[in-house]
Order: C-alpha cells, then structure tokens, then sequence
C-alpha cells in the first residue's frame, strides 16, 4: 500500500491537502498517484491571485507516460507556488508530502476540507484503482 498520512485529507482525484497553523490550505498530489505517473518531467502551476472551485482544475502534471490534470480539493483563492517544481519537477517523485507540494490556498471556507476523505477513505479509494 502506498504511503498515506493521517494527518492529511484527500480528493478522490489524488491530491491531497493541509491545513496549516496560518489557515492556508498547501495542495500536492499523493504518493499513489505520483507512482501511477511515474517520472514527472514537467508541472504547470496557476498564477498567484488566481480563484479556484472546489474540483476545479488548477494544474497539471506531466510524467515520461502521461499528462494529468489536478484538481482543487477546495474552493480558495491561491496565495503561493512551488516554484521549485519549475527547475526541478522530479521533487514530486522524491517527496510528495513534503517538498514537492504544488501550492497554497486561502480557502473560501475551511469546512470544506470536512468534506474530503481522511486516509482511511482514501487508502479504500487507492485500493478499488488496484482492482
């Protein structure tokens, strides 16, 4: 089973979210779904200021397979980039959780974060992809 923290709530989508102690909300994608991409070659971040939906698009990934789209998990206005991702899209693979985060919300409203899967939801959500 891939690596999923307790502390985080996920998107089915794969991605997975933080609240920190300022209230912003920071964003990546799972371990599991940097796996099922393999190699990430490039990340196209939004621009800082942008508003986006919950389940909106907000980047994209591409892997040596595949382009994935990633999705919000709330709705909030973007407040910071990971712009190491720029020069160095491979910290994705290294360190999802951790360095290879994507960006940073201001939510519109932190209930929202009530609404997504803690990890035992998702690790079942990981386990029906296997099958």
């Amino acid at each position: 089973m891939s690596n999923v923290p307790a502390e985080l709530k996920y998107a089915p989508t794969h991605e997975w979210s933080r609240l920190e102690a300022d209230g912003l909300v920071t964003v990546g994608i799972t371990d599991h779904a940097q796996a099922a991409l393999g190699d990430v070659v490039y990340v196209e971040l939004p621009e800082v200021g942008t508003h986006v939906d919950a389940t909106g698009e907000i980047a994209v990934v591409e892997s040596v397979k595949a382009a994935s789209d990633i999705y919000s998990p709330v709705a909030g206005t973007v407040i910071a980039v990971n712009n190491v991702l720029d020069d160095a899209p491979e910290t994705v693979n290294q360190d999802c959780y951790g360095a290879g985060w994507f960006l940073r919300l201001k939510p519109d409203s932190a209930a929202d974060l009530a609404e997504l899967l803690d990890a035992a939801g998702y690790a079942a959500v990981c386990e029906q992809d296997s099958h």
